[in-house]
């Protein structure tokens, strides 16, 4: 069984960076596309960044150009670069993976969520 360990987050202050990480544990751990979402309070979930193992990408407009999402060599760790954060990045963000192209939006595995507050 395939399980997604999120790093843990925190508070920052707008302007900050902070980096999050999705490692992907056990059989089968190899996702084609792996994707962040984040959830505001009171407000649905959002997709954040997606990529394939093709290393196509996409960004949601909120996010472009302060957010970077890779992966790490074997394919089986994700990560989030967050710079410039703006308080309205504040909400849980969330790891998923999937084994079919990311605009199918199959999620089959998730994270189990990382806060992360950003202050004015």
């Amino acid at each position: 069984q395939v399980h997604l360990v999120q790093s843990t987050g925190g508070p920052v202050q707008a302007g900050e960076s902070m980096k999050l990480s999705c490692r992907a544990t056990g059989y089968g751990n190899k996702f084609y596309c792996m994707a962040w979402f984040r959830q505001a309070e009171g407000k649905e979930r959002e997709v954040v960044a997606t990529i394939d193992t093709d290393g196509k990408i996409y960004y949601v407009d909120s996010v472009k150009g302060r957010f970077t999402v890779s992966r790490d060599y074997s394919k089986t760790t994700l990560y989030l670069e967050m710079d410039g954060l703006k308080p309205e990045d504040t909400g849980m963000y969330y790891c998923a993976g999937s084994s079919v192209a990311c605009d199918v939006s199959d999620w089959r595995v998730w994270g189990h969520g990382t806060q992360v507050t950003v202050s004015s």
